[in-house]
């Protein structure tokens, strides 16, 4: 794995990060040791039809944070129960411990009426619990077939049964109406995003899952593939599966889920019936606040061109062009929508731009001046600010301070450095203005990147680039994995900088963001741009079809 790491100029009188600092993480911690408090000679629950999943007092502490503070939950056989939240509130915490990742400190679980304790995954398993993540748990190189047995492997006379493997998934796979039986043979690393999704979902069934936890299953998917997954949730709940649906997106629970739990700071504040409720009531009792999901009238016109792109030719990490015969302009007080299922060429054209990577052919202008063979110090001296698609590995050095952070990209720049020297004065007040004008949290300069959750992350990185004071800002997918709250932050700044007459692009798979916030939007698709669309004319089915390599009526690309 290549990890890009950006180092800061060091000197003496800036100290290490401390081990006590008061600043505290929401992101996942490791997992607990000791004993489980669940018993399960405990008495079963005296019902005559228990809940497929019961949750009661659960209280989990990683330190001095409390993950979940005495959350009581409860999911109804063969349903759908969605789970929002914004980062850090606790969903995928409560989540893992019903999966045997983590142990509550207090609290029980009952499954079917049978109180359970659970020391790893396995146990979970066993007792019909499975979890398809957010990061899917494939193996690349290996096949369907092998990725769906591995640990759980058939056996005859000390070998692996291949084709009793097979007749048992293809079992599967007819009872639920999945099409994976057709790509049993296939490598993961060869198959699509919804594939490899729906190949998690019959690992699960075919260790006999009968209660299905799926965190945040839309993250990668076009708006088809949203729909065809939510096809199978129903198909399952109606077979008699149950179902708990983790997710950062409300219009989505509200169109699968039967009910939702809304989570905020570890407890529980309401559960309620999906039919019964709307976005803006959902996201109020998320941040405590109104959340504002219109797009937002124009207040400025848009000015000269600031980027020039024109027969752009990119060669990608495997040797094969990423990028192909790309134009495209970008003008002052614009913001220019990048749509793209992942990998489709967006990541090589952004780091073409920002001077990440060689350009093979064609030209990048910024402000008349050609800029297609700059590396990224010399951009960012010409007013390139670039928001990674990657903040851990690419927007950060997790292990430093927030202000060392802060020091990156201004490493030359006055009064932050002179002569070589860095003035940490100075960039410990920057970063201090960073933290309070962007609303981080912790509010600690000296806290390590680390150790804040993925919105406080963003925000701040965010905070840091538009601080250069950029005539163009670069900005790939500044709302992935975070919760609304920060993206309704992020979104406000990025739409403040387009009042001022910054060019913005604006790379996202979420095409509500997309049309939301974009003034027009180029589609990618293998590598080339086969449209740029008015936002406010165009459905999110029309882009998904051209995200697909169709056209936007449904017919096929010439």
């Amino acid at each position: 794995v290549h990890v890009r790491r950006i180092s800061p100029i060091m000197s003496e009188g800036e100290p290490p990060a401390s081990d006590d600092d008061p600043s505290v993480s929401d992101g996942d911690p490791p997992p607990s040791d000791g004993d489980p408090p669940v018993d399960e000679d405990d008495p079963p629950v005296d019902e005559d039809d228990p809940p497929a999943v019961r949750l009661e007092g659960i209280t989990k502490r990683f330190g001095d944070v409390v993950a979940n503070d005495g959350v009581d939950f409860t999911l109804e056989r063969g349903t759908v129960h969605a789970i929002v939240g914004e980062n850090g509130a606790g969903k995928t915490t409560l989540m893992s411990i019903l999966y045997g990742l983590y142990r509550p400190d207090d609290g029980r679980i009952v499954v079917d009426g049978e109180p359970k304790a659970f020391a790893s995954p396995r146990d979970a398993n066993d007792a019909g619990i499975g979890m398809i993540h957010q990061h899917f748990q494939l193996v690349d190189t290996m096949t369907v077939l092998q990725n769906v047995v591995l640990g759980h492997e058939p056996t005859e006379r000390g070998l692996v049964d291949a084709d009793r493997a097979r007749d048992d998934i293809r079992e599967v796979c007819a009872t639920y109406g999945f099409d994976v039986d057709d790509y049993l043979d296939s490598r993961i690393e060869e198959l699509g995003i919804g594939v490899q999704q729906r190949v998690e979902i019959v690992k699960s069934l075919y260790r006999g899952a009968d209660t299905l936890v799926l965190d945040e299953p839309t993250a990668v998917l076009t708006p088809q593939e949203v729909d065809s997954l939510f096809d199978v949730m129903t198909e399952l709940a109606d077979a008699g599966r149950s179902l708990v649906f983790i997710t950062h997106k409300l219009g989505e629970a509200l169109a699968v889920a039967d009910e939702i739990t809304v989570l905020r700071d570890g407890a529980i504040v309401d559960t309620t019936d999906a039919a019964g409720t709307t976005e803006q009531e959902l996201a109020r009792m998320m941040v405590g606040r109104e959340v504002d999901f219109e797009r937002r009238a124009r207040e400025a016109t848009t000015g000269d061109p600031v980027l020039d792109v024109s027969g752009l030719r990119v060669t990608g990490d495997r040797g094969r062009d990423s990028v192909r015969d790309v134009d495209l302009t970008v003008r002052a007080g614009e913001i220019l929508g990048v749509a793209g299922v992942q990998g489709n060429g967006q990541t090589e054209l952004v780091e073409a731009i920002t001077g990440l990577r060689s350009v093979a052919d064609g030209t990048v202008t910024l402000d008349d001046a050609d800029v297609t063979d700059d590396g990224r110090r010399d951009l960012i001296e010409a007013g390139v600010a670039y928001v990674p698609e990657d903040r851990q590995r690419e927007g950060l050095v997790q292990d430093d301070t927030l202000a060392r952070n802060a020091l990156l990209g201004n490493q030359t720049v006055q009064p932050f450095a002179d002569g070589g020297l860095v003035n940490w004065d100075a960039v410990r007040d920057h970063a201090a203005d960073i933290v309070a004008d962007y609303d981080v949290n912790p509010p600690n300069p000296r806290a390590v990147a680390r150790s804040l959750s993925g919105g406080n992350q963003q925000k701040f990185i965010v905070g840091r680039e538009i601080e250069h004071n950029p005539a163009l800002m670069v900005a790939s997918h500044p709302t992935r994995g975070v919760d609304i709250g920060a993206i309704e932050f992020i979104h406000d700044r990025l739409l403040e900088l387009r009042e001022q007459g910054v060019a913005i692009l604006f790379v996202s798979s979420k095409l509500s963001e997309i049309r939301q916030l974009s003034d027009r939007v180029a589609v990618m698709y293998e590598g080339e741009i086969v449209d740029v669309v008015d936002p406010e004319a165009m459905s999110e089915e029309e882009l998904g079809l051209l995200m697909t390599g169709g056209t936007a009526d449904g017919g096929e690309r010439a």
